[in-house]
C-alpha cells in the first residue's frame, strides 16, 4: 500500500500537479498537465516488443520511461494508468471501450464530476486538454494545425462519436461505450497489438502537446503547430533519430533502436 502511494506521488510529481479534493476544476488541471507532460508514442512500444513483451508496461516501468526517455505511450497504457491515478485522487471514474474498424481497439475514462460525465482521453494523439462534456445537445468541435475532431451528443443507446479529420478530410472516428470495463478484458486486444502486421509495430509516431500548439510525427513527417501557424517538413529516415531528440527529447540512441524495428513504415492513417 505504501508502494503504491509512493508511485502515485511519484504520478503526480511528474505532472507537476499537487493532490486536491476531487472538483471540475481539479480535474481540468490533471488533464491539461497529462497531456502537455506525457506524449502519444510507439517507440516505447516497439521497444517493449524488441524485449518479448505483449502487454502494457507496469506502473513503475511507465513511470521510469516518462521520467528518464520522456516516453508516454498509446490509449491502452496512457489512458490506464490515468485512470488509476484519478481513482486514487478519489473520482468517479471508470474505464470504458470505444469502437473503431474493429470494437474494443480504443480505451477512454469517462469521470462523472459536480454531476455531470466527462471524456477523459490521454491516448489518442488529440488536444483533448480539456475534459469532453457527454452532455452535449450539439457538435463539440477542437481543433489543432490541419486536424480538426468533432464530438457527437450521445445516440439514443448513449455512445459517444468522435470524429477525426485531416486537412478537411475524414480520416477516423471512434465510438465511445459508458459500460464500465476492467484492464483485464482488453487483454486480446492489447496482445494482438504487438502482432508482426499490427498498426503499432509498423509506424514510427509521436505527438506531443505544448502551451502553444503541437509537435507531431507520423514515420517521416514532422509537423509543428504553434498558434495558427502549421509547418510540415519530410525528414530522412536517417535523421530521425536526431529530430526526436531535439523536438521530444526523447534519446537518439533510443529512437534510432524503436525505428531499426521497422523494415517498411506503413501509413499511419490505415
Amino acid at each position: 500500500m505504501m508502494h503504491q502511494k509512493k508511485l502515485f506521488n511519484k504520478y503526480l510529481d511528474l505532472l507537476g500537479v499537487e493532490a486536491s479534493s476531487p472538483s471540475f476544476e481539479f480535474l481540468c488541471r490533471i488533464v491539461r498537465a497529462h497531456l502537455l507532460r506525457i506524449p502519444f508514442e510507439n517507440v516505447s512500444k516497439l521497444l517493449y516488443k524488441k524485449q518479448g513483451m505483449d502487454n502494457i508496461p507496469g506502473l513503475p516501468a511507465y513511470l521510469n520511461g516518462i521520467e528518464k526517455y520522456n516516453f508516454g505511450g498509446t490509449c491502452y497504457t496512457n489512458n490506464y494508468y490515468l485512470n488509476l491515478l484519478l481513482n486514487n485522487l478519489g473520482f468517479d471514474v471508470k474505464l470504458c471501450g470505444a469502437d473503431m474498424k474493429n470494437p474494443d481497439v480504443h480505451i477512454i475514462n469517462v469521470v462523472t464530476v459536480e454531476g455531470r460525465e466527462y471524456i477523459i482521453d490521454g491516448g489518442y494523439a488529440a488536444p483533448f486538454l480539456e475534459p469532453l462534456p457527454r452532455f452535449l445537445t450539439g457538435d463539440y468541435t477542437l481543433g489543432l494545425g490541419p486536424e480538426k475532431f468533432i464530438l457527437k451528443p450521445q445516440d439514443k443507446t448513449g455512445l459517444s462519436k468522435l470524429e477525426h479529420y485531416y486537412n478537411g478530410e475524414f480520416k477516423h472516428w471512434y465510438s465511445a461505450k459508458p459500460k464500465p470495463r476492467t484492464i483485464e478484458e482488453f487483454r486480446g486486444v492489447i496482445k494482438d497489438s504487438y502482432s508482426d502486421d499490427a498498426m503499432f509495430m509498423n509506424i514510427f509516431r509521436i505527438t506531443r502537446f505544448t502551451e502553444s500548439g503541437s509537435l507531431v510525427l507520423r514515420n517521416l513527417q514532422l509537423t509543428e503547430t504553434t498558434g495558427s501557424l502549421t509547418s510540415t517538413i519530410e525528414v530522412p529516415r536517417n535523421d530521425i533519430p536526431g529530430i526526436v531528440e531535439t523536438k521530444f527529447l526523447i534519446p537518439a540512441e533510443v529512437a534510432e533502436e524503436a525505428l531499426s524495428t521497422i523494415k517498411d513504415l506503413k501509413n499511419t492513417f490505415e
